[in-house]
């Protein structure tokens, strides 16, 4: 009866470390869609989306979204049968809170300006309908280990933080890329993630020891019960200088706000 005691004893004890070893995550991915990355356990797009409107996604177009959604679609085929946003207020009946939006889709693709003024809600919307989500917070920076921090701003090679004052394509800023191989994540636009956080009033600095420039906009956080809460966005912009970086964290907008430098990249 002992000898069976410890036998069972013995296969609970296996059957502990093997949840516990599960607990730890999935298996790493070996590929993704040629449109993204691997980055442990999700696929990563490669490049900041660009949201492109489709006529009739159900029918006549479907089988532009097909391509979308397994990303193979080209720019040439979205320049046949798509209207690329996201240059101004141009959402149309997707509106800020994310309503109607059943025909417009998020698209990585590489040399081509990516989409801003969009707001949490549509950037979510874009992803879906792209078979896609937002990333978390700890996916992003996961994906973004690698990336240049922002210093000197020298075109083509670096990434985009203070020289143009402006967003530039996907992918042109060569050296702009981490070890994952996704390019853009500082710089360029701010990145929606799917995190929301109690919303943000002013921002610090992340400590020395991390990074004594990149924006920790975390600070004084709003407890006015008629405030939206705070969406966060990572990475920086074009004009954020040394304040962009890979730990660059601003949870002051919320995700019914879009401006000219926020944007988005999606997951699968």
């Amino acid at each position: 009866m002992g000898q069976i005691w410890r036998v069972i004893r013995a296969s609970a004890g296996l059957l502990l470390l093997a949840s516990a070893a599960g607990a730890q995550g999935a298996k790493p991915l070996a590929k993704c869609a040629v449109d993204a990355v691997v980055s442990g356990t999700v696929c990563m797009d490669k490049y900041e989306a660009s949201v492109w409107r489709v006529t009739d996604p159900a029918v006549e177009d479907a089988s532009l979204v097909k391509k979308i959604q397994q990303g193979k679609a080209t720019h040439e085929d979205l320049l046949e049968a798509a209207e690329q946003l996201g240059n101004g207020d141009d959402y149309g009946a997707c509106t800020d809170e994310g309503q109607s939006c059943a025909d417009i889709f998020a698209v990585s693709l590489a040399g081509v300006p990516p989409s801003a003024n969009t707001t949490w809600f549509q950037a979510q919307q874009a992803c879906k309908n792209s078979r896609k989500r937002l990333p978390t917070s700890a996916e992003w920076q996961a994906a973004v280990a690698g990336t240049p921090d922002a210093g000197a701003d020298n075109p083509p090679t670096t990434c985009n933080t203070a020289s143009a004052m402006t967003k530039v394509s996907a992918g042109s800023r060569s050296a702009c890329v981490s070890f994952d191989r996704a390019f853009d994540m500082v710089g360029n636009l701010r990145e929606w993630v799917a995190d929301w956080v109690p919303r943000s009033t002013t921002c610090g600095d992340w400590p020395n020891a991390i990074s004594a420039t990149d924006d920790q906009c975390l600070a004084g956080a709003s407890s006015d019960p008629i405030d939206e809460p705070g969406a966060l966005l990572r990475g920086g912009d074009f004009s954020d200088g040394t304040a962009a970086g890979p730990f660059a964290v601003d949870g002051r907008f919320s995700p019914s706000d879009a401006s000219f430098e926020i944007g988005f990249r999606c997951v699968r």
